[in-house]
């Protein structure tokens, strides 16, 4: 079970013994966020105030309604934006840990229709290896 995470004063996430530097959003990634959620203004969390440090966790969290809302918003990404995302997974600095299961599958799944099962399988592996509302 993943430890809860405490923030130091300058805003670096601290689990157990190791510090993990949240990811600041490139203008690529808040172009993706924003085409996921127009109606996203602020980058920052309402219900903690922190600022956004991925794209998926607000899309799923924050801004759609259901699951069939999240489908619906990550249906929107052109296949480069989906491998751009899915590369980040994969070098571990775009989370997943926060997202419903429901949404994770959703996404999965686009992954294994648009770009292929094995890249699925490895986004698969990463969400199982990784910890819960890492980012």
């Amino acid at each position: 079970m993943p430890f809860p995470h405490v923030y130091s004063k300058a805003g670096e996430m601290i689990q157990g013994d190791s510090l993990i530097m949240p990811r600041e959003l490139t203008e690529r990634d808040i172009s993706i966020l924003k085409k996921l959620a127009p109606e996203c203004g602020e980058l920052t969390c309402s219900g903690s105030g922190h600022i956004f440090h991925s794209i998926l966790p607000p899309v799923s969290n924050h801004f759609s309604e259901d699951t069939d809302d999240f489908i619906q918003r990550i249906s929107r990404l052109s296949d480069d934006e989906l491998t751009y995302i899915t590369e980040m997974i994969l070098k571990g600095e775009e989370s997943m840990g926060c997202l419903p299961l429901e949404d994770i599958e959703a996404f999965v799944h686009l992954i294994h229709e648009r770009l292929s099962k094995e890249i699925a399988q490895k986004v698969i592996a990463a969400y199982e290896s990784g910890s819960e509302c890492e980012r």
